[in-house]
């Protein structure tokens, strides 16, 4: 039986309150099967979130699952801009160059 991708959607704020809900979605899921992550909705994500995307990709791709990144929103790109994290997004996001 093929795994269908799950799709999660971030909240508006990505932030320490909100973290532990993201982080127990994401343990399942990178678990299981493909993953696409809607970040459409961020306006405004912790570093600790972007390490956290960073950590679940690679735990995909350990488990022979996608990971990708959708839809994200221009306050998300510049915080990993910012951070200097481009360069581990720049596989995970879809429609990036």
């Amino acid at each position: 039986m093929a795994n269908s991708t799950k799709i999660m959607a971030l909240p508006a704020v990505v932030d320490l309150d909100s973290l532990d809900v993201v982080r127990d979605g994401l343990i399942d899921a990178v678990e299981t099967g493909p993953v696409e992550i809607n970040a459409a909705a961020v306006e405004r994500v912790a570093t600790n979130a972007l390490f956290m995307l960073i950590s679940a990709a690679e735990t995909s791709r350990r488990n022979s699952f996608a990971f990708t990144i959708s839809g994200t929103s221009d306050p998300m790109l510049a915080a990993i801009d910012r951070l200097g994290l481009t360069a581990c997004f720049t596989d995970l996001i879809k429609g990036q160059a």
